[in-house]
């Protein structure tokens, strides 16, 4: 008997189901998810700026997916909220670890950091914090930790040589509100302040620490009042920093004769919503770029900030949310350059120092410790609009800012 010339029907059927598993099973394999975790505090005292991180975050991931994902893989978000606590850091970081992420952006916060960045470490989970400042958090020798923001010492050196020369300040004021974060930056305005101090240029005439999360800071402002400073250093979260302004304006106190300057951890527009434009016009805070002032100077600033408004409104006057949204360019770039998902891999890329490329913040690079690197500071002013101005003496009152 003849073979057959043509396959029977049920062969068809058959070779028809193994053709489409396959390219099922190539097309699933291509198309396959890069899984990044996001944890921030979407609840808590800070959740306005986890919200812009994320955010800022989903924008990020949108303009990579559409310009064809990473290696071809589309970026899938996984989102764990902390609470901006220690504790809550801890719990995120565990859910991160147990979805199979090995890539994360976050947190805020340096005392939350902390504790999430040692799981990450331990399971070899490459962080990537976008708003964690304090100074020692890149000395652990950790391989997978890195940051997109500025080192607190940066932002007090930036405080002691530029805005105490400016107004020519002698009679210094600090405040903090222990949290890691804030007396970081208070003792390393000290450290910076030493040589001015052991001259006799200034004079330390207020050193003092507030409970954070009380609702009444007469007494310390009392104090403040009592010690007239020229300048007033306020290196804590803008919660506090708000009912500060408020109620050193109800006790009288004057921003135009004492200089309020706010940390980096204080943005204008929310310190406004909490305490009232009237208390907060003339008060100031030390403060890294914003995209506003960016879209100008770097083609994806620019792309970031319209797609942002296009999709949520007006851009955030926060720096933490814009580098959240670095994190992922950084993580993009890295990726693409090492050819490899392995976090390692791109660990050792990130620590070599070279740019990975241009984000929303300019040139993307990182010391062996995974310090951003080339992170400038500047002066911002709340104008009587309760806008954000940029401080500047030659410029003072053209906006610059939203």
């Amino acid at each position: 008997m003849k073979a057959a010339l043509w396959p029977s029907l049920k062969e068809v059927i058959v070779v028809r189901h193994l053709v489409l598993a396959l390219l099922c099973f190539a097309l699933g394999a291509w198309a396959q998810p890069v899984l990044i975790g996001f944890q921030g505090p979407l609840t808590g005292p800070w959740a306005v700026e986890g919200d812009w991180a994320l955010k800022s975050v989903q924008i990020a991931v949108e303009i990579v997916n559409a310009r064809g994902g990473i290696l071809g893989r589309p970026i899938q978000l996984v989102v764990e909220d902390d609470g901006g606590t220690p504790k809550g850091g801890t719990l995120a970081a565990q859910k991160l670890i147990a979805a199979g992420v090995k890539f994360v952006v976050g947190t805020y916060g340096s005392m939350v950091c902390m504790p999430s960045s040692e799981l990450y470490e331990e399971e070899g989970v490459l962080h990537i914090n976008y708003g964690c400042t304090r100074v020692d958090l890149s000395a652990r020798g950790f391989q997978y930790y890195f940051r997109t923001s500025g080192r607190d010492d940066s932002q007090a050196r930036f405080f002691v040589e530029y805005v105490i020369p400016l107004f020519g300040a002698k009679r210094i004021a600090v405040m903090h509100d222990n949290t890691a974060y804030s007396l970081g930056v208070a003792e390393d305005v000290l450290r910076f302040m030493k040589p001015l101090l052991d001259e006799g240029k200034v004079e330390l005439v207020y050193y003092d620490a507030i409970m954070p999360g009380e609702r009444d800071y007469t007494p310390a402002l009392t104090a403040l009042r009592d010690a007239n400073p020229d300048i007033w250093y306020y290196t804590g979260y803008y919660p506090e920093w708000a009912l500060l302004l408020r109620q050193g304006k109800d006790l009288g106190l004057d921003w135009n004769k004492i200089k309020a300057v706010g940390s980096n951890a204080c943005p204008i527009s929310e310190t406004v919503k909490i305490a009232g434009l009237d208390a907060v016009v003339g008060a100031m805070i030390t403060q890294e770029p914003l995209p506003a002032f960016l879209v100008e100077k770097y083609p994806l600033a620019k792309e970031f900030v319209t797609a942002y408004e296009a999709k949520f409104g007006p851009i955030h006057d926060s720096p933490w949310a814009t580098y959240a949204a670095d994190a992922i360019f950084t993580l993009a770039f890295a990726i693409e350059a090492t050819k490899s998902f392995d976090p390692a891999v791109v660990a050792e890329y990130l620590r070599s120092g070279k740019v990975v490329g241009e984000g929303i913040t300019g040139p993307l690079s990182f010391s062996p410790e995974g310090d951003r690197l080339g992170v400038p500071y500047m002066l911002l002013i709340c104008n009587e609009k309760g806008e954000t101005e940029l401080f500047d003496p030659a410029v003072h009152g053209h906006l610059v800012g939203m």
